[in-house]
């Protein structure tokens, strides 16, 4: 079991930076959101800093904003496109959304995006497509695992929304996920729906094959000792289970009081650490 960081988790800083903060830190490796940024996405440039700070990428998140020209220029063509840079890096994962059940679009105004409906696009309803179709293929193909991540609860008009297809978003849903092979157990989406991670984990058994860890408490990805999941006794059943594979912590910039001196987020990285290995023992 290896405990690694989310570039996602810092990803108003400079992966480089992110790097340097996971090592000084202690964390055994990166999982990579790719983004708009090359820099997330050239393998010189990150087999560079692996290198340079000995912090292997066990894992990739395929990206999941449109923004990001030059790379699928789909949805499915940004997974195929994801597994193709964790073969040339070694990596073990590639993290990837469930489809959603309906086509959005990105509006940007006052300096917030927001995620809006838009009728007229197809492309959820070709990625949900690729997945039933075409998918098994991509993932036979080759030894890295295609992982797919259970998603979080929207709130329109104070209730509860289920973005995605074959969610689990009730005790009554957890087994719809569980038609892919391999899967990414995301906590924080969990608890959105009022679900226990620990539950899930049962019900999913050896198809989890990664985890994004943070915690809830009204506000997602939270540090793990922050909130109203019991990620230890997570931590603890998978441990007892031998789980093999990386455990990615996964925050909000705000939770590790980004813009702070340097040495606060590593105090709190390795807060979060402490935690995590205590938990299993």
């Amino acid at each position: 079991m290896r405990f690694i960081l989310s570039t996602g988790s810092l990803y108003s800083y400079s992966i480089d930076r992110v790097f340097a903060l996971a090592a000084e830190a202690g964390f055994d490796g990166i999982e990579v959101l790719i983004d708009h940024r090359w820099d997330t996405r050239q393998t010189d440039h990150l087999r560079h800093l692996v290198d340079s700070h000995q912090l292997p990428i066990p894992a990739l998140h395929s990206p999941f904003s449109r923004n990001c020209n030059g790379w699928g220029e789909s949805e499915h063509g940004a997974v195929a496109r994801t597994a193709e840079l964790a073969v040339e890096l070694g990596a073990e994962v590639v993290i990837h959304h469930l489809p959603t059940r309906f086509g959005y679009a990105f509006l940007q105004t006052a300096g917030r995006s927001l995620l809006l409906p838009n009728p007229f696009s197809s492309d959820h309803r070709n990625y949900a497509t690729w997945l039933t179709e075409s998918y098994a293929a991509l993932q036979a193909s080759m030894d890295v695992l295609l992982c797919i991540e259970n998603l979080p609860a929207h709130r329109f008009m104070g209730k509860r929304v289920n973005p995605a297809r074959w969610n689990a978003h009730s005790r009554e849903t957890l087994d719809d996920i569980a038609r892919f092979p391999h899967i990414t157990l995301d906590t924080t989406h969990l608890g959105t729906w009022g679900l226990e991670p620990v539950e899930a984990y049962e019900r999913w058994g050896e198809r989890v094959k990664h985890v994004h860890l943070s915690n809830f408490d009204g506000s997602e990805h939270r540090r793990p000792e922050d909130g109203l999941l019991r990620l230890d006794a997570l931590l603890a059943r998978m441990a007892a289970d031998g789980y093999g594979y990386s455990i990615s912590l996964e925050l909000q910039p705000d939770a590790l009081d980004a813009g702070a001196p340097d040495s606060r987020i590593v105090e709190l990285l390795r807060g979060s650490l402490h935690y995590c290995r205590e938990a299993v023992g």
